[in-house]
């Protein structure tokens, strides 16, 4: 989705009164040392000397704040990933610092604030340019779901290649589920599941919809596998790069290189959406000896 100048300037203005109103909300508590509290207690608690009524009255106001600029994290993709909790939005969870086991802290909602808004007025910046240039603005975030579901706890902190890898992992893992291909994986799984052999039992096929006489049919059908097949060595070969710990390879996949990579998985995915599963159950009896191609 594509979002115009005047959305993204009305929720950067709804995290400045978020800024705002949780700095004014700060002022009646005591932040407690995060790395000592975090999951265990509160990582803030109410001043002695201020009074319920206060605590209230500004609690109440960052409440309506938080509400009108959490869509902000949807936009921007700057959630925070938390061990067993998954990807979590730290404005409209701003509470759980009062609760006990907090898993934020003052200092994550200050650096969460920081990153939006950042994000925002670099995509404020690219849409005013793609809008004087007629080029549409691009974000991970209106990438296939599945993809960027699978990539967004490693993307929202940078680690572009490690991102990259798990959404290639998610798509096979995905299609691996659908066709009941628990027994191979890897480039061998594709290889056989977009296969232009008929399927055999047990082993299901990929095929691209239409007219097998239309040019533009066979066309996708051989394409298709030799783009998957590309794509998940491209994946195989990150996951190598991620296991080696050097500076160097820690600067290979920047951001950029990173959301083309994605992109094209994104590509890939949608395409396979628009497949057909056909099993040997589907096809007509022949008295071929059904082996694996």
């Amino acid at each position: 989705m594509n979002y115009s100048i005047e959305y993204l300037e009305k929720l950067l203005k709804a995290v400045d009164l978020f800024e705002v109103r949780f700095t004014d909300w700060m002022t009646t508590q005591v932040e407690l040392d995060h790395n000592e509290a975090r999951g265990i207690f509160p990582t803030v608690h109410p001043k002695d000397e201020v009074s319920a009524s206060q605590i209230d009255e500004k609690e109440l106001a960052l409440a309506e704040a938080a509400g009108l600029a959490c869509a902000a994290i949807k936009v921007t993709g700057a959630y925070i990933a938390v061990a067993g909790m998954g990807l979590l939005d730290p404005i409209a969870n701003w509470s759980m610092m009062s609760q006990p086991k907090a898993l934020l802290a003052p200092r994550d909602i200050r650096l969460t604030v920081a990153n939006v808004k950042g994000r925002l007025e670099g995509m404020i910046s690219d849409a005013a340019a793609c809008e004087s240039n007629d080029i549409p603005p691009f974000s991970p975030a209106n990438l296939h779901p599945l993809i960027w579901k699978a990539a967004a706890p490693q993307w929202t902190i940078h680690q572009y290649r490690v991102a990259v890898s798990e959404a290639a992992g998610a798509l096979t893992n995905y299609w691996r589920d659908r066709l009941g291909r628990k027994d191979v994986d890897g480039t061998k799984f594709w290889q056989q599941s977009l296969s232009p052999e008929p399927p055999v039992p047990g082993k299901p096929r990929l095929v691209w919809p239409g007219d097998p006489s239309d040019k533009t049919v066979k066309g996708m059908k051989s394409g298709l596998p030799m783009l998957t097949v590309s794509l998940k060595d491209l994946a195989a070969g990150l996951c190598l790069v991620s296991r080696n710990a050097s500076a160097h390879a820690q600067r290979i996949v920047n951001e950029q290189e990173g959301m083309e990579q994605l992109a094209a998985y994104s590509f890939l995915a949608r395409l396979l959406d628009r497949c057909e599963i056909v099993s040997a159950d589907d096809m007509p009896s022949s008295s071929g000896d059904g082996r694996e191609s």
